[in-house]
């Protein structure tokens, strides 16, 4: 990916086309537990400040964030070597225009009733903060920074973008 100035956009160009992602949330009993979600934002979509994810009201994860908000949202593209990481507050909404904004067909295999199903619910998560990593250098070159690293004891250096963002 070319270099960005702006980390924002550079975090939302890293996350575009990957449609899946893991969130990690707090279970009642305390432990941590993860789910795959489908992302349902759009490429279009100018406001970027939240994810959105289509869930199931009566799914562990809606029950759970209805009782603590706070998740981690995880997006992996090994094949561009770029590592997405976002914190969240997350909540749950029954906005009928949200709903079918974010509706698109693969939703319907969940939803059998459209954004009239009764169980649909859109989880609502604003960014708090952000960390990405995006490997800018082909893997060989990669590969040949670290083992250089190595045998001279120097740190490795040119590896990629790492940033860090608080919104």
């Amino acid at each position: 990916m070319a270099e960005s100035t702006n980390p924002r956009e550079t975090l939302w160009h890293l996350v575009n086309g990957i449609h899946f992602a893991m969130i990690t949330y707090r279970h009642a009993d305390g432990s941590l537990r993860a789910c795959p979600m489908t992302m349902a934002n759009r490429g279009g979509q100018e406001e970027r400040v939240h994810f959105y994810f289509l869930l199931s009201r009566d799914s562990d994860l809606a029950r759970c964030v209805a009782n603590d908000g706070h998740i981690q949202i995880s997006f992996a593209d090994p094949g561009a070597d770029s590592y997405v990481s976002v914190s969240s507050y997350a909540s749950l909404s029954e906005d009928r225009v949200l709903k079918e904004t974010l509706w698109n067909t693969a939703a319907k295999a969940w939803f059998t009733d459209g954004v009239e199903d009764v169980n649909l619910a859109v989880l609502v998560a604003p960014v708090t903060s952000a960390e990405y990593w995006d490997a800018q250098d082909n893997k060989l070159v990669q590969l040949y920074r670290k083992a250089k690293a190595a045998v001279t004891g120097e740190e490795s250096v040119g590896t990629g973008e790492h940033q860090t963002l608080r919104l």
